[in-house]
């Protein structure tokens, strides 16, 4: 019978130490959780700081353009383009050029060929023997006329004659030069065959159309020549941004298809017409052209900053983009030598030069300290 107390006083005790130690685990639960809370904040001792190479830094009051972003390309002005002919239709003797070769002004280009250039010097030295002439009848007409033994009729035909000669001798003088064969030989008995094409301006040959042996009329292209000393930009702005453009504004490029680099250039003319794409032609200037190895048809991609104000703002290395989400660390406190940091979800409102100003929910101060340099190694990765 006595089995039984002590049973229900074993029972009582089990229950009795049980709902101790739950009471003792309640405490510890409470700090568990202060622990977690404090866990969400990232901590950097002084020495990950220090071999981190960390910095710590403020808002910087910082001027952001407005930018009006276009596309264009590289080009030189009309001058410094040169488009080669024949003056007279022929067969291509000798080119001994090609693309890529350097120029200068009045040099030979190619060589043409073709039996006309012979009938032609034939023609002026049957024109020149007759003038010699013409000349001497006309002079001495002249001088019957003055002694009145000769009939007006006689003068007339002599001075008609004459004149007429002049004329076609003239005329075939021109084109001999055009041919650039030069008629003071052909005075003296040397007849060619055989015409040259002279550069007309200094450049690289760009374009070669013809080889050695083809026929070329006036209207072929046989090569181009371009002039790089003076390049210069060709913008496309649309309709919509055009009011906002004016002369000497500054403009910031780059070519996307060989550097990042950004150049600088300066609104030079503006055009009065639109385009059939309802965009006008802005021609910008380049700062320093010749520091550079741009190349004609170069695509451009280009900001005219038309406008600038001042707004506070953090360095690029200090806003990390996760998941399509920006973030910064703010300094929270520092203990000893434990820096705690928040990372707060900020929106960008505008980037330049590596500068960006951002917006949060968080109230930012002059005093508030961003980490600067090395946030991306903490969220990142």
């Amino acid at each position: 019978m006595l089995r039984y107390p002590y049973k229900i006083i074993t029972v009582i005790l089990v229950f009795t130490l049980y709902s101790c130690v739950e009471k003792k685990e309640q405490p510890d639960q409470r700090e568990t959780s202060s622990t977690s809370v404090m866990d969400n904040r990232i901590k950097i001792t002084q020495a990950q700081f220090e071999q981190s190479k960390m910095l710590l830094g403020n808002l910087e009051q910082k001027s952001f353009p407005t930018v009006v972003n276009v596309n264009g390309m590289i080009d030189v002005p009309p001058e410094n383009r040169a488009v080669v002919n024949a003056t007279m239709g022929g067969y291509i003797k000798t080119t001994p050029l090609l693309v890529g070769d350097a120029v200068r002004k009045g040099q030979v280009l190619a060589t043409i060929e073709n039996p006309e250039f012979v009938m032609l010097q034939q023609e002026y030295m049957e024109v020149n023997e007759q003038l010699i002439y013409l000349k001497s009848e006309y002079d001495r007409q002249i001088t019957m006329k003055a002694e009145n033994i000769t009939s007006q009729k006689s003068y007339l035909k002599a001075e008609s004659e004459y004149r007429t000669a002049v004329a076609t001798h003239t005329g075939l003088d021109k084109q001999l030069r055009m041919i650039h064969i030069s008629p003071s030989k052909v005075r003296e008995g040397s007849i060619s065959s055989i015409g040259s094409i002279y550069a007309p301006i200094s450049g690289s040959i760009t374009k070669m159309n013809v080889t050695r042996g083809s026929y070329v009329s006036p209207a072929t292209e046989i090569l181009e020549i371009i002039d790089s000393d003076h390049i210069h930009l060709e913008l496309s702005v649309f309709e919509k941004d055009i009011m906002k453009i004016k002369k000497g504004q500054r403009i910031n490029f780059k070519i996307p298809e060989s550097s990042m680099e950004i150049y600088g250039a300066e609104v030079h003319l503006v055009g009065t017409s639109i385009d059939a794409n309802r965009t006008i032609r802005v021609h910008g200037h380049l700062n320093n052209d010749s520091d550079h190895n741009f190349l004609t048809g170069m695509f451009v991609n280009a900001g005219i900053i038309t406008d600038s104000a001042f707004a506070k703002a953090v360095p690029n290395q200090a806003v990390v983009e996760v998941d399509d989400v920006f973030y910064v660390l703010v300094l929270d406190k520092i203990e000893g030598e434990v820096y705690y940091f928040k990372q707060v979800e900020v929106v960008v409102e505008k980037s330049y030069e590596g500068f960006m100003t951002v917006q949060s929910e968080a109230v930012f101060t002059p005093q508030t300290q961003f980490l600067i340099k090395g946030a991306f190694n903490l969220l990142g990765e």
